[in-house]
């Protein structure tokens, strides 16, 4: 599969991206040389996925700054505020956007320069291939032989810049040669599970279903789950973690059941700015991709609709969170304090 985020030549060059709504049919990689287009294509999910949404806004803050072209290290730090007060708007919940955008600002007003800012995009984007490894040895030990992994929405390859969040953990199994099933929700409204999740899966030659949403919880109920894996968008400071909407609802199940639950994050994900998952900002998104399916309204006319883009998982119904770091388990504000550290 293409590169799901790459930036080609030098300072002046653009910021290739694989364009994830119209996988898996069609696989045309944009090409961005203006920060316009590099906020449009995060904001209708062309590039998705928290980490990756972090790499893209690096790169989206060098080409903001380019294109003002400023004349002096003053106008070059008064062009690199403006641009990343733009690209930190860009989406609301995702909080590697705004740790990504802020980075390149410490960065830019330290050393006022393109090949600076492009310095720190790379490294950003390198990190994140190295955490995502990371993430995949600590949690590679759950997923048991002949088991059943359940996940929700896309936290693989096409999510981040390396294996992904959830999925790393997935790939790192695998390659150790545990042999599992894996069940993906389809995730509605945009069916990231059916569309990328199945996708990366299948081509990684690891057996996986996909099921509509709504069944999840019955096959949990049903015994025909034993783990549950999923990425994030944001962790609280208590551990609360923001993820696709229908995490929370798994959550549920899974503790009723008794099924061991974890989310998979970077610590970039984490914001000890906010105590709690009832800080997090979550994104409503167009009611249209509720309405409609493929382009086509599958509801009656003056229907409305709701869309909220994430839910709030509680820590008190996971089992743990796997980080770059290591495992935070049990999870406490303090345990996720002494992992994460200042390192945002």
């Amino acid at each position: 599969m293409e590169p799901t985020i790459e930036w080609i030549g030098d300072e002046n060059g653009h910021l290739a991206l694989l364009d994830q709504t119209l996988l898996p049919a069609e696989r045309v990689v944009l090409e961005h040389n203006d920060l316009d287009g590099v906020i449009d294509s995060i904001r209708r999910l062309a590039v998705r996925g928290a980490p990756a949404i972090g790499i893209a806004a690096g790169f989206a803050v060098l080409i903001g700054v380019r294109e003002r072209q400023p004349s002096g290290e003053g106008a070059f730090r008064t062009a690199l505020d403006e641009v990343v007060d733009i690209v930190s708007q860009a989406r609301p919940t995702a909080v590697n956007l705004t740790w990504a955008a802020e980075r390149m600002r410490r960065i830019g007003h330290a050393t006022p320069s393109l090949s600076a800012l492009l310095t720190e995009a790379q490294a950003i984007h390198d990190e994140d291939v190295a955490l995502c490894r990371a993430m995949g040895e600590v949690g590679a030990e759950l997923i048991q032989p002949n088991t059943t992994v359940l996940t929700h929405c896309n936290a693989g390859r096409l999510a981040t810049g390396g294996d992904g969040t959830a999925l790393a953990v997935i790939f790192a199994a695998h390659d150790k040669g545990t042999r599992f099933r894996v069940i993906a929700d389809e995730t509605r409204p945009l069916l990231q599970g059916s569309r990328l999740t199945a996708l990366e899966l299948s081509e990684a030659g690891i057996p996986v279903d996909v099921i509509a949403d709504s069944a999840a919880a019955g096959l949990i109920a049903r015994g025909e789950v034993d783990l549950i894996l999923t990425g994030a968008d944001r962790v609280a400071a208590n551990g609360d973690a923001a993820n696709k909407v229908g995490t929370y609802g798994l959550s549920l199940a899974a503790k009723e059941h008794g099924i061991p639950m974890y989310v998979v994050a970077p610590v970039s994900t984490f914001d000890l700015s906010v105590a709690t998952g009832a800080d997090i900002p979550i994104e409503d998104r167009d009611p249209a991709e509720v309405l409609s399916l493929g382009g086509q309204r599958i509801a009656a006319p003056g229907v409305g609709a709701r869309n909220p883009a994430f839910d709030i998982t509680p820590a008190a119904h996971l089992n743990g969170l796997i980080t770059d770091r290591g495992l935070i388990r049990p999870i406490t504000t303090e345990n996720v304090k002494a992992i994460v550290g200042d390192s945002r």
